[in-house]
């Protein structure tokens, strides 16, 4: 006689995925947070997508800006994470002591991460508790050489 099935909460948690900081505008403000719900879903032209909790500001703001980055995490960058977990600091943003540039749309993308994308918004989806946002790639750099970091969930639902 077989195991019964995992609860569905923990199917999810041998699914591997690769570990971002998603930024986007906010009255002219970065606004980020770490997504690793990230997919290319096309080539010509080049289309990636995020999923965004569907109560988050972020979303709102996506929606309003038209546009967002991907800034590609590594082992080396893996650590500018944790920024995002945090409180933004009283009357700053998260991106305040970090090194930034800025993408062709005018959204900030992680100077040490190890690559990033600058996405037009094409689309959404509405995939159950986060909306799915399309972006066409627009512009991208590889910053260095090397591998993403890649990240397996415990439970399927926390980092």
């Amino acid at each position: 006689m077989s195991d019964p099935p995992p609860p569905p909460r923990r199917r999810p948690r041998r699914v591997p995925t690769g570990l971002y900081v998603a930024t986007t505008l906010h009255d002219g403000r970065p606004l980020g947070f770490v997504a690793s719900f990230v997919m290319q879903t096309g080539i010509l032209p080049p289309r990636v997508c995020v999923a965004v909790g569907k109560d988050r500001d972020h979303l709102a703001a996506m929606r309003a800006t038209g546009a967002f980055t991907l800034s590609i995490l590594d082992a080396a960058s893996q650590g500018l994470m944790g920024t995002f977990f945090k409180p933004a600091p009283e009357g700053g943003t998260h991106y305040d002591g970090l090194k930034t540039e800025t993408a062709p749309s005018g959204v900030p993308v992680l100077a040490d991460a190890l690559a990033w994308l600058d996405c037009k918004v094409c689309g959404e989806f509405n995939g159950g508790d986060h909306i799915v946002v399309f972006g066409e790639v627009t512009a991208g750099a590889l910053q260095r050489e090397g591998d993403p970091a890649i990240h397996l969930r415990k439970s399927g639902l926390g980092y």
